[in-house]
């Protein structure tokens, strides 16, 4: 067992088809890697399109294209970097939703002519890059010196099971699944492929094992395809393919370094992008020990956790540098395990780097941008299903017979569900600071004199605004409110080691000692090399 990818002594996944050092032939590893890949582009599209919809980017749509291939560009590089230099886990890489809170608000203030040099898409952009920058140059600095991974110390299945349920239970409402115009019929047609290949055909044919989901997207999309060119369904309604939009995109997009334009950084940005980071950070700790769990593996180490936090935050400068709106792990190809038994991180990666190709290739992305929503809503409910199911697996190491545990677990994902669902009642977090009337916090300190000088107004306001926006960034992200609720709970409340499922947990978690940091692999890569020249 090497690299920490240790199975677990009672609990190794026996579904698994290839596990994460297995390497299937190139073939099948591109087929396999494309799939993971599919699974998690509805979201990597959708992140740009909604930043570009706020922006008004979408009246450019060479420039809408050139958007969107770039989030492909970094989610691939970010992949490989991830998997090869950071936690080496089978992770997909991709434009993180816990950070688009703090994106959008950076759009509308910018947009609104409040900041910058204009209200224009390119203005917005480049403020965005500069919070992104900066906010990640923090989480480099977490991870790297192992603050993060002190948290491990404090993380019990307790804590980890609601966590990552939460992951999957937090798109239970996403607009793919529960829009007033659904097309249940498609969404129907991929969720019921999904689960004849992957539940009740997968022993019958290797290939029904292995490519469910590609199989079932491809099935499903062709016939969306034929029903809309013989005009069964119109440009209005939610299963229409727009093929025409494809041969209207250009052949090869310029994506490069700076290609929106300077960074600029407000302080005020990158104390709201911050907050998406810390969401994010939470988000990719349960996805860590989710795909563990899957694949039989020990839990992650602090020096894993560690690296991969580490690693994501270089990947956000990366992101903040090429024009994105970041990069985290992706709960959608934790999903796509379960689902498929592919846990390889050499197919991950052979999908990674068809991804970077095809994000120059606009045909490519235009084409992915013609998947329904009915086919990834029906695709969501399959994978996150998977999410949430993992994440009550873990309960197992715990005593369920004890009432504390019992009540942090519900608490957790009672609260998970119920903060999020009403911090969705403002669009942005403009929306939220006027709900809580910071104006009307501050106008009887300035009535009474308290704050009477003009920079220390300017403070207090710029403090009040950032605490405020923390909490509505956080508050959005239903697996950090969980995860916390469930950590400061556990942590406090009396319990023994064996009663919160410490004693088990520790028994099969990784030891630092078997993950081996990327610089430490190379020098023993050269001392072996060198020795076989020596022989």
């Amino acid at each position: 067992m090497t690299d920490g990818e240790s199975a677990a002594t009672d609990g190794a996944a026996e579904d698994i088809e290839y596990g994460i050092d297995d390497r299937p032939p190139l073939g099948e590893s591109t087929v396999l890697g494309i799939q993971h890949y599919l699974t998690m582009v509805g979201a990597n599209i959708a992140v740009p399109l909604i930043l570009a919809d706020a922006m008004g980017m979408t009246e450019y749509p060479e420039i809408t294209a050139q958007f969107i291939g770039t989030f492909f560009v970094v989610s691939g590089i970010a992949t490989l970097a991830q998997t090869t230099f950071g936690n080496r886990y089978p992770i997909v890489q991709g434009a993180p939703f816990s950070m688009l809170a703090p994106a959008l608000a950076i759009v509308a203030v910018v947009t609104a002519g409040d900041v910058g040099a204009g209200g224009d898409w390119q203005a917005a952009l480049v403020q965005l890059q500069g919070a992104i920058i900066v906010a990640a140059t923090v989480q480099v600095a977490m991870g790297y010196f192992g603050l993060v991974g002190k948290l491990r110390r404090f993380l019990s299945p307790v804590v980890i099971a609601p966590t990552i349920a939460l992951i999957g239970l937090a798109l239970f409402d996403a607009p793919q699944i529960t829009t007033t115009d659904q097309s249940w019929l498609l969404l129907g047609l991929t969720l019921g492929l999904i689960l004849l290949f992957s539940q009740y055909l997968d022993v019958k044919h290797k290939a029904f094992r292995l490519y469910p989901v590609i199989l079932a997207i491809g099935i499903a999309w062709a016939v969306a395809a034929v029903l809309s060119t013989t005009g069964t369904i119109g440009d209005g309604h939610p299963g229409h393919v727009p093929l025409g939009e494809v041969t209207e995109a250009s052949l090869l997009m310029p994506i490069y370094p700076f290609q929106w334009g300077a960074p600029e950084v407000t302080t005020a940005f990158v104390i709201g992008m911050f907050a998406g980071v810390l969401a994010s950070i939470v988000e990719s700790i349960g996805d860590y020990y989710a795909v563990a769990n899957l694949t039989g593996s020990a839990a992650p180490g602090e020096r894993r956790i560690n690296h991969g936090i580490g690693m994501e935050g270089l990947m956000n400068v990366f992101s903040g540098i090429m024009g994105t709106s970041g990069s985290t792990s992706y709960s959608e190809n934790v999903g796509a395990i379960g689902l498929t038994g592919v846990a390889s991180r050499y197919v991950v990666q052979i999908g990674a780097v068809v991804m970077l190709v095809f994000g120059f290739v606009g045909y490519f992305g235009q084409l992915i941008a013609t998947i329904p929503d009915p086919i990834v809503g029906g695709l969501f409910i399959a994978m996150f299903a998977q999410i949430v199911a993992v994440g009550v697996a873990n309960l197992r190491y715990v005593d369920l017979d004890s009432s504390r545990n019992v009540f942090v677990v519900g608490f957790a994902l009672f609260i998970g569900l119920a903060v999020p669902a009403y911090m969705g009642n403002f669009e942005n977090t403009l929306e939220f600071r006027d709900a809580v009337a910071l104006e009307a916090t501050l106008a009887p300190l300035l009535e009474a004199g308290v704050v009477a000088d003009t920079a220390i107004h300017g403070w207090l306001e710029g403090a009040l605004i950032a605490v405020v926006d923390t909490v509505f960034i956080i508050g959005s992200t239903g697996m950090a409110v969980g995860g916390l609720a469930a950590l400061i709970l556990d942590n406090t409340i009396p319990g023994t080691r064996a009663e919160r499922g410490l004693a088990e947990w520790n028994r099969i978690a990784e030891d630092d000692g078997e993950f081996t940091p990327f610089w430490e692999r190379w020098d023993d890569d050269e001392t072996d090399a060198a020795s076989n020249r020596r022989d």
